[in-house]
């Protein structure tokens, strides 16, 4: 009897193991599921802009040095040519960081869900993304933030340019210098 009271014992604790392992699997494979599902255009504009970053520190380091160390007979070609390396640079550097992703987000984010979330909380957090309306909004989203972008940006012009130019006084009071000439408002982008 003792001998049957402790192999029952045993199943019973391989079977509770056996459960909280495909609990864990089945939560870790949700949030997987989780993680692939909320990566739409946002995620594009963020690489996009982790990539922009790293161009503009290259182009603040190299535009003053094509002034510097480049004729103005040949600044126009240089430019160019600097510009084509640097868009090559861009969509390289788009590339490497979009590889990353699926390993970082592996990594990273699918054990941070699985230990946050509840498997009911990660099924309902599914059935969110692949509603219609979600993915209607993703794909929208872009647009909308374009669209948003620009007009907070025409709505702010006229007051951003009027403080450019008071910061441009002052500076030139501490600088010293010519006057500057006041700057044309740039055209609205459409």
């Amino acid at each position: 009897m003792k001998r049957l009271i402790t192999s029952l014992a045993l199943a019973g604790i391989a079977l509770t193991t056996a459960v909280q392992a495909q609990t864990a699997d089945g939560k870790a494979e949700l949030a997987a599921k989780v993680v692939k599902l909320q990566q739409g255009p946002e995620l594009d504009r963020l690489i996009a802009q982790l990539a922009g970053s790293t161009t503009q520190e290259l182009i603040a380091t190299w535009g003053p040095k094509l002034e510097a160390n480049v004729t103005k007979a040949n600044q126009q070609k240089a430019s160019e040519s600097l510009n084509a390396e640097l868009k090559k640079y861009s969509d390289d550097t788009n590339q490497l960081i979009a590889k990353q992703v699926s390993k970082v987000s592996t990594d990273v984010l699918v054990p941070a869900y699985a230990e946050r979330f509840t498997l009911e909380e990660l099924q309902q957090i599914a059935a969110f993304f692949e509603s219609p309306a979600i993915k209607k909004y993703q794909a929208n989203s872009p647009e909308l933030g374009t669209t948003f972008v620009q007009k907070l940006i025409d709505a702010s012009r006229a007051d951003v340019l009027a403080r450019a130019k008071q910061f441009d006084t002052a500076a030139q009071k501490i600088v010293g210098g010519p006057a500057l000439a006041p700057k044309a408002a740039p055209p609205a982008k459409k």
